[in-house]
């Protein structure tokens, strides 16, 4: 009777622990991570380019045999850019799927709506493809970012444009979340440096009606346009001004998507500036960036992208933070272990956590296009 009482109370006991294991997306040999992003619609490549870079890194862990004996598993959804969906998304990951975390989010409309669901659920939320303050601010323990902050890279646009003599600066935004953000950034740049933006001309998300932004940024002549939109609109507003007569210089935060962004303007791409959060994905000097090159080619891509290399860093920080956690992987346990990460180098790429602060990374780079359309620095 003993003997049956105690193989019961095992019993239980184990069928507790693998109910708790499995609520937090962990198996024996298993780490589900889930993520929502566009692979439709007009931002389709930014999420396809996250998605990928992930999924190189990922997959070369578990090709080795994953973190601590257990193989990563990504389950992507489709939002299409658009907050109605992403809530729905991020609910059926924590609630159904029962992921461990949530991994690579594309975009500020998106990924600010989702906060209080992984809040609530207290499911890591790890480097989100965007630079909004109000994802920093005020902090949330559950989000990591990889990447640096809108703030430094309209700082390091207006630093640049004032540099070479630039005074008449106009800003063409995206009129939500994501485009106030940019738009914040470039004014506190602005003030920093006594200087004051002349022109502002807006754009409804996932569309290309550009013409009333136009006209009201070429009636001021820029000397430089700061862009806070994704690659279409972006395209579409800098086709239409040159078609003005503008003479402006025009510069893009990392976010609008950077190869899709010189496709879509082909030969009037050239001159067009866009600050990057991430090494170039075609160097050789950095470290991080030759593994991200070799890992791309076994999975059999070959052409290289800003956010594909985004995505394989994004990953790589999440893959440290497992095995600082140990084999007894709790969110907590990885909570922890990532707020001891100081200034930990990822192959030439820094990033840091502590206790109070999440930022990640501070790099800003400034690359512009080519003539053939390649990037320059």
């Amino acid at each position: 009777m003993k003997k049956t009482l105690h193989w019961i109370a095992t019993a239980l006991a184990l069928a507790a622990a693998q109910g708790a294991a499995a609520e937090n997306g962990v198996t024996a040999d298993k780490i589900l991570l889930g993520q929502s992003v566009a692979l439709t619609g007009p931002a389709a490549q930014l999420g396809i380019q996250m998605r990928n870079g992930i999924k190189a890194y990922l997959d070369a862990v578990n090709a080795k045999g994953g973190v601590n004996g257990r193989k990563i598993e990504l389950t992507t959804l489709d939002d299409g850019y658009e907050p109605a969906r992403t809530v729905p998304n991020t609910k059926k990951l924590i609630e159904q799927d029962k992921v461990f975390a949530l991994i690579g989010y594309v975009g500020t409309p998106t990924s600010v709506p989702a906060v209080p669901v992984f809040t609530e659920a207290k499911v890591p939320f790890i480097g989100p493809f965007t630079g909004a303050e109000s994802l920093r601010a005020p902090f949330n323990r559950y989000i990591f970012h990889v990447r640096a902050s809108y703030y430094d890279e309209t700082d390091k646009i207006v630093e640049q444009v004032a540099s070479t003599g630039g005074r008449n600066i106009a800003v063409f935004y995206q009129n939500d979340a994501y485009g106030q953000a940019g738009l914040k950034g470039v004014e506190i740049a602005m003030q920093k440096r006594n200087l004051k933006i002349s022109a502002l001309g807006t754009v409804e998300r996932n569309t290309v009606k550009v013409e009333e932004a136009v006209a009201k940024i070429a009636a001021v002549k820029p000397d430089a346009v700061v862009m806070i939109s994704a690659y279409t609109s972006c395209a579409e507003f800098i086709r239409q001004m040159k078609k003005a007569g503008s003479a402006a210089t025009f510069y893009n935060v990392s976010f609008v998507g950077s190869k899709a962004l010189a496709a879509a303007l082909g030969k009037e791409g050239v001159g067009v500036a866009i600050s990057q959060v991430v090494p170039y994905p075609w160097g050789t000097a950095v470290p991080v960036v030759k593994e991200y090159q070799q890992l791309s080619e076994k999975a059999g891509i070959k052409d290289y992208d800003f956010g594909a290399i985004e995505g394989f860093l994004v990953a790589k920080v999440f893959v440290e933070g497992l095995k600082r956690a140990g084999k007894n992987l709790t969110r907590e346990a990885f909570i922890g272990e990532m707020e001891k990460m100081r200034d930990v180098d990822l192959g030439g790429f820094y990033v840091g956590y502590s206790p109070t602060n999440h930022a990640g990374s501070r790099f800003v780079d400034l690359t512009i296009i080519g003539r053939d359309g390649k990037f320059l620095r």
